[in-house]
């Protein structure tokens, strides 16, 4: 039963990271009638603009973690970054806090050692082989095991930050500064993976409810540098390769527990299909459903984490998104060319509201339609090249 956000009926749920996917989280939730309160290290972060109350806490401080959600004693907490101290959710879930999905999943998935030892040494799943780095030294010979190319990643990270591709045994130091300087969290710990020669990058939105697990139909994707610059909806799969990648994703999602949408990360390659990551959140690369679905990856994931049911999703069109990212740091700037984006047919603009610019960071995306993904694609991205920060 729910009524009024402020009702004393109502549930409350506590974000923890605040970005531009916790926006849309914060935003479906309040539509359901959930009371939201948002969390993150530094002001006025996107989902802070539009929570019922928000905080600034250094999320990797497990002592003022547990004390703000002592306090406020939400029904769900819900983590959206990273960089959390997640030894704290575990102990916050045995003192009866609803961690979602589950606090065992968060700290799984908040960094890429936890996930790629539960994913190729437990599950046995395809993955790239891999080795992990104390030092440089120990990079230098994991690159030598490997050969090259290979990539090296800090083990938490986001948006693809630290992350290179190695390319020569030359070339580890770098590979290993860049690492370090681009971790989040306390550790200096890197991983390195073999290349893997894929055809193409999907991302499979899987949902687990009480209704049972479903799937968004898949998300193609370009990274660069790490980080994802535009996604389209469907991507298209042979019927033995979209079974093979459902299999992985339920036996992954089915691991880590709890309710929730998870953003499987997947290689297709000639050979199938090879896992990559896995994050038991709304993933960047979705946004796109926005513009496709019934309903949204958000809207998904909030119906899920309430217990609610899910029985299917509807894709309505095909589309596409393309992101605007900043190349400066900086506080006083303007994002223009909205009304030539908005020219472009079936396209909407979300723009995130982030305080500052920093090189790389994503400020706002272009969301487009079309009947088919090629033109949608054309659409996103020509809309998003019409997007520009300015600084005054």
């Amino acid at each position: 039963m729910r009524g009024a956000p402020f009702h004393s009926g109502s549930k409350t749920m506590l974000l923890l990271g605040s970005g531009e996917l916790g926006k849309e989280v914060i935003i479906e939730a309040q539509r359901l009638g959930v009371r939201t309160i948002a969390v993150d290290r530094y002001e006025n972060a996107p989902a802070m603009q539009v929570a019922h109350e928000s905080y600034v806490i250094d999320m990797l401080n497990g002592t003022a973690l547990q004390e703000l959600i002592r306090a406020k004693r939400p029904d769900l907490i819900v983590p959206e970054i990273e960089a959390i101290a997640t030894d704290a959710l575990i102990e916050l879930e045995e003192e009866g806090f609803h961690v979602v999905p589950t606090a065992r999943a968060a700290r799984l998935t908040m960094d890429r050692e936890g996930i790629r030892r539960l994913a190729a040494e437990k599950l046995a799943l395809p993955t790239a082989a891999y080795r992990f780095a104390d030092s440089l030294e120990e990079l230098r010979a994991a690159v030598e095991e490997l050969g090259t190319p290979c990539v090296v990643k800090p083990l938490m990270s986001s948006s693809g930050k630290g992350q290179t591709v190695c390319r020569t045994a030359e070339e580890a130091a770098a590979s290993w500064n860049a690492a370090v300087e681009g971790a989040r969290g306390r550790t200096t710990r890197v991983i390195a993976e073999a290349f893997v020669n894929f055809d193409s990058e999907i991302t499979l939105l899987t949902v687990r409810s009480v209704s049972g697990t479903i799937f968004c139909p898949p998300i193609g994707h370009v990274q660069r540098d790490g980080d994802y610059v535009e996604s389209w909806q469907p991507h298209f799969l042979t019927d033995a390769k979209l079974e093979e990648a459902k299999a992985i994703a339920k036996k992954v999602t089915d691991e880590l527990g709890g309710y929730g949408l998870f953003g499987v990360e997947l290689f297709v390659t000639a050979d199938g299909i090879v896992f990559s990551e896995v994050s038991p959140r709304p993933h960047d690369t979705g946004m796109v459903t926005m513009a496709t679905q019934d309903l949204s990856e958000f809207a998904l994931h909030v119906r899920a984490v309430l217990g609610l049911p899910v029985e299917e999703v509807h894709l309505h069109t095909p589309g596409a998104s393309a992101t605007l990212k900043a190349d400066r740091e900086g506080t006083g700037f303007n994002i223009s060319g909205m009304e030539e984006a908005l020219k472009v047919p079936r396209t909407q603009v979300r723009i995130f509201g982030k305080p500052n610019t920093k090189p790389g960071r994503r400020m706002a995306v272009a969301l487009s339609a079309a009947e088919d993904v090629e033109t949608a694609r054309s659409r996103a991205k020509a809309a998003a090249n019409l997007l520009k920060v300015e600084w005054s």
